[in-house]
Order: C-alpha cells, then sequence, then structure tokens
C-alpha cells in the first residue's frame, strides 16, 4: 500500500495506491459513523473528478474507515447549523428560501455525481451502517459488494423528507424490482447483504469487511490490467445505453469506436492473445 501523489490535501478522506494503477479512497470520519458534512460532499466531488484525468489511475475502490459504518448518511447536525434542513424559525421570503435550497440540492448532487461521471470504474465496498447516502453514492458506483454486517436503508422518508440526492433516480435501474424499490423507499425499512445480492443491488457478499475490500482490490487490479481505452470506453457506453434507446445506443457505439479502434491497444491485446503474452498499455 502506497500513498497515491497529489491527493494528501483532503481533510476527511485517505487515498492511497494498493497496486499498479489502482486508487482506494476511503471515507476517514469513523468517530462520527463517517456521517456527511458539506465540506466532505464537496471533497468526493473534487476527488473523483482528479481520479477521472488521472493518467496513473484505471481503476477505484472506495470504502470507509471504521468497523462500525460505511456512512450514516447527512451528519443532520451540521445540515441544520448550514441551514441545509429546516429553516422554520426563518423568516425570509419563501421563494428566496426555496432557490437557497435548490442551489444546495443541486450542489450536493454534482458533487456525488462525480462519482458516477469519474471515467475511471469505481468498486464500492459497504460494511455496517449503510443508510440515506450511503444508498445514493452505492448507486453512482459501477459495481458494489459489501460485507455480511452491512444494514442498508432509503431513510430519508423516516427523517420526513424524499431522498433528492439520486437514490430515486438511479436505484429503479439498478435492480429488477420497482415494487421492491418502493417497498423499501416508501417504508425506509432496514435491508441486509443477502437481500441486496437477491435483488441485485450487490454483486459480491464477503464474510467481512477486510475480505471485501482485499476482493475489491483484487477486481480493481484486474480491471486495470486491461486497455484503459477499452474500459473506459465500455464504462461510458453502458452508462449511456442505460438512459438511451437501443438504437441513439447504437448509434453512439458506432461514433465512439470510430475513433476509438484506432488505438495500438486494439492491436496489442490480439497479438497478446495470440502469442499468449501479457499486454502493456500506455497510460491514458
Amino acid at each position: 500500500m502506497s500513498r497515491l501523489e497529489g491527493y494528501s490535501d483532503f481533510k476527511h478522506f485517505l487515498i492511497s495506491s494498493p497496486s499498479e494503477y489502482v486508487a482506494h479512497v476511503e471515507i476517514n470520519r469513523p468517530s462520527k459513523l463517517n456521517a456527511f458534512t458539506e465540506e466532505m460532499w464537496i471533497e468526493v466531488g473534487k476527488i473523483f473528478t482528479k481520479l477521472s484525468y488521472d493518467p496513473e489511475v484505471r481503476a477505484v475502490v472506495f470504502s470507509a474507515a471504521g468497523d462500525r459504518a460505511f456512512t450514516a448518511g447527512l451528519d443532520v447536525q451540521a445540515a441544520s447549523e448550514g441551514g441545509l434542513v429546516g429553516s422554520r424559525g426563518e423568516k425570509a421570503d419563501v421563494a428566496r428560501q426555496a432557490t437557497k435550497h435548490r442551489h444546495q440540492i443541486d450542489e450536493f448532487q454534482e458533487c456525488i455525481g462525480k462519482i458516477e461521471k469519474c471515467e475511471k470504474p469505481v468498486i464500492l465496498v459497504l460494511h455496517g451502517i449503510s443508510i440515506g447516502l450511503a444508498i445514493d453514492i452505492a448507486c453512482c458506483a459501477d459495481i458494489r459488494i459489501c460485507s455480511k454486517d452491512t444494514k442498508f436503508a432509503v431513510k430519508e422518508v423516516d427523517i420526513g423528507m424524499a431522498a433528492d440526492i439520486g437514490t430515486l433516480s438511479r436505484l429503479p435501474k439498478i435492480v429488477s424490482s420497482f415494487s421492491w424499490v418502493k417497498d423499501v423507499c416508501l417504508t425506509a425499512r432496514g435491508f441486509g447483504a443477502d437481500e441486496a445480492l437477491a435483488v441485485g443491488f450487490v454483486s459480491q457478499v464477503l464474510e467481512t469487511k477486510a475480505k471485501a475490500v482485499e476482493a475489491a482490490v483484487k477486481l480493481a487490479t484486474f480491471i486495470a490490467s486491461k486497455s484503459p481505452v477499452a474500459v473506459q470506453g465500455t464504462k461510458e457506453l453502458l452508462n449511456h445505453a442505460r438512459d438511451n434507446t437501443v438504437a441513439d445506443s447504437l448509434k453512439y457505439t458506432s461514433i465512439w469506436n470510430q475513433a476509438m479502434l484506432q488505438t495500438e491497444d486494439f492491436k496489442s491485446a490480439l497479438l497478446s492473445g495470440l502469442k499468449k503474452t501479457k499486454p502493456r498499455f500506455e497510460k491514458l
């Protein structure tokens, strides 16, 4: 495990490189169950923007420090003090107060959305308490792995609001049952690792957090060994297909690959397959 150069200035996140071309991002506020403040979600946006364009990174593992929680969601006390939630005592004009809230929500959505927009595959490792914002973050990741002790919940209804950072938009496109999505979102009930696996929210369940992180790093290392042109293109095309028609996606793929097929990676991968050798790809 080595430090990743250029990422030491972030206050609430630890960023390292467990193997070549792999970055490991850890939420680092375990004493507060990794609950998010405004400063933290702004850092998330900056970190994943930087990782997206870093040629030294081809895959990202995202987890959290501590044994109790991936994240307990929004730090409600800090949000109240910052004016993000609650304003009943204020006499401000309703339209102006609403505009202020919209700007705050837009910024929050954009910062968390940088995980999804990151050009590199993001493998998320969930453990322990993983509620509220944890689901928003998970929905932005490309691959989700969790430990057996993970306790999930789309918790927002229980605090008197509709989830607004992405869960209601993304979760229905991740799992196959819209009935299940409405069940967990309308009731705010908890669900465990086995249920998450059964509906396809996660793709692996490991005995412990340590084993889940190990599995994620192994998977990220394997992905990072492949052509970054091919991997990043595949993520882009899959995400486009999710949000567009088949016809539009086929057209987009054609336009994308008319340029990307000219890469030397294509020739190198084909020749290595014929020669039974391991290819090496240039940084992207």
